[in-house]
């Protein structure tokens, strides 16, 4: 009888935008095929599109890290020395809300993506993460350092991304430093690519935290008002209801659910958005069209973006660049494409099962 009841897996990811959590929605799905309970443990937006997308599995709030950027991206990296202590507080809150939970929940195993508090030395722990090197300009070698000493606290380290020249993270994540195990287990991605009718010339999609989202949005609002094709703005504001407004060549939404989203991508000829690793892992699973504007003073971004370009893939330019002409130039870019990677989840849960 014990054999038969389903291992507790605590699903965390971070709020920062809404990355961490959508890619954590395959995983989610993966461990439910393969007879295990997730448990999902979050906050703000990423914890209320996990909540949608999932209605019926157990939900934890989790204490907030409250990071928000700077509005100039000279000052990213003082922003940050800045929440430091906040950070600071908050994965403490993390440790003891997770000992906690634990217990309450009856966890097994824990999946963490770049929740720096939630683990245990009681029982099997992740930590999933691109970024095996830490962008920082001079401060790189600090940044990256201190990233790994927290990820070797953890049983494995999961990268979603292939190896080789050909991976999508670029040198983000490679190392030889880590002591623990490094299981690339290929980009994720909740959509599926498939064949239909082109509905939009160009799609904004918005993510990631404030005040850059709106910014950013604001900034396009204004710029694309002289576009001539039909276009579909994705604002990425996680509301009670997905809403949609239309004004003349444009129809926009507050959010999309998952199956929405993935309907509109597809039909989407050219996709404009952050240059995040999430939102490069759905493109690419999607072969599309893409022009990437990083988020300011975020080097992971920025070097994401100008990788991209740099290998044909997708054009790319600064936020304060931006103009409605530079999107004729997607034509001279090859788009993103695929991996060809099938992840073995049976055998990646091995670790939860105790093998």
């Amino acid at each position: 009888m014990q054999n038969q009841i389903k291992k507790r897996i605590l699903v965390a990811p971070l709020n920062w935008g809404l990355g961490h959590a959508t890619r954590c929605i395959p995983l989610i799905n993966a461990l439910l095929e393969n007879s295990f309970e997730p448990v999902i443990a979050s906050d703000g937006i990423a914890f209320k599109l996990l909540q949608k997308e999932f209605p019926k599995l157990e939900t934890i709030e989790l204490p907030s890290y409250n990071i928000t950027y700077a509005k100039k991206g000279q000052f990213f990296k003082l922003k940050m020395l800045q929440n430091s202590p906040k950070l600071i507080k908050a994965i403490n809150a993390e440790k003891k809300a997770t000992k906690t939970i634990i217990e309450d929940y009856r966890i097994d195993g824990i999946l963490s993506d770049n929740r720096l508090g939630v683990y245990s030395k009681q029982i099997p722990c992740v930590f999933m993460t691109h970024q095996l090197k830490v962008l920082s300009g001079n401060t790189t070698w600090l940044s990256t350092k201190m990233h790994q000493q927290i990820i070797k606290r953890f049983d494995e380290c999961w990268v979603p991304d292939s190896i080789g020249e050909n991976n999508l993270s670029g040198k983000l994540s490679r190392t030889n430093t880590l002591s623990i195990p490094v299981k690339y287990i290929g980009a994720l991605s909740r959509f599926k690519k498939y064949d239909c009718q082109l509905k939009y010339d160009l799609m904004v999609l918005l993510s990631g935290p404030e005040p850059q989202r709106t910014l950013l949005q604001n900034s396009l609002l204004k710029e694309l008002d002289t576009f001539k094709g039909k276009l579909l703005f994705v604002k990425g504001i996680v509301e009670d209801e997905s809403k949609a407004t239309i004004n003349n060549n444009m129809t926009s939404y507050n959010f999309m659910t998952s199956k929405a989203l993935e309907k509109a991508l597809n039909e989407s000829k050219v996709v404009l958005s952050r240059s995040g690793y999430t939102t490069v892992m759905d493109l690419a699973k999607l072969e599309k069209k893409a022009f990437f504007i990083p988020t300011p003073g975020q080097f992971e971004q920025e070097y994401i973006a100008k990788r991209l370009t740099k290998l044909g893939h997708a054009p790319s330019c600064k936020q304060n660049e931006f103009k409605v002409e530079m999107l004729q130039t997607c034509e001279d870019f090859s788009g993103l494409k695929a991996t060809d990677y099938t992840t073995n989840y049976k055998k990646l849960f091995n670790l939860f099962k105790g093998e």
